[in-house]
């Protein structure tokens, strides 16, 4: 599948500023400073879709983009940010389940994870939610050209442990090199088409 067109469509915070559309919709989940809106750019051949920062916890709310006129990607806020108070963690963690109880649309989830290190408990928690409400999900541990060779095993060995998860739950990717990124396409082309 090749992404022609992405076009930035709107922020929403609550369920009744949603898009209403007919497509389906692929959703972004991760740690604040992953990688999400890198990988969303690379994904779609743009440098400045989604909003990318050195700063953790610059994205507070669903973007949603619209991808060649069919579909969209959803990239949520980060979780896990210490910076944050409580009172704005527990405001952002409301949303995303709302986000991922009420929304028809939703296809798949798209777990990214940095490839360098372990994946931590706020991650170990965000899969087994997704599991929990059988959302379907692909693990994308990115970052994977910052990786040597020599590490990639023991890391995916890691990772796979900690999260338990098959070889077709687990991607490694790269919004630098591009690496996995065809396949990431061809997965949702198959989705799109189920």
């Amino acid at each position: 599948m090749i992404i022609q067109s992405a076009l930035y469509l709107t922020s929403a915070v609550e369920k009744a500023q949603y898009p209403v559309h007919e497509g389906c919709e692929f959703v972004f989940l991760g740690r604040s400073n992953v990688g999400k809106s890198s990988l969303i750019n690379a994904l779609c051949n743009r440098k400045k879709l989604a909003y990318t920062s050195s700063v953790p916890g610059k994205t507070i709310a669903l973007n949603f983009y619209h991808i060649n006129n069919s579909f969209m990607f959803v990239d949520v806020p980060g979780y896990g940010f210490a910076k944050r108070g409580l009172e704005e963690r527990l405001k952002f963690g409301k949303m995303i389940e709302e986000y991922l109880h009420e929304r028809a649309q939703l296809k798949l989830a798209f777990l990214i994870i940095d490839a360098r290190i372990n994946p931590t408990e706020d991650d170990c928690l965000m899969l087994n939610y997704l599991r929990h409400y059988n959302i379907p999900t692909l693990v994308l541990a990115t970052k994977t050209d910052k990786l040597k060779n020599s590490q990639f095993a023991k890391q995916k060995k890691s990772i796979k442990d900690t999260l338990k998860l098959s070889d077709e739950e687990l991607l490694f990717v790269s919004a630098e090199t591009k690496k996995g990124l065809e396949e990431v396409q061809r997965i949702i082309e198959t989705s799109l088409n189920r």
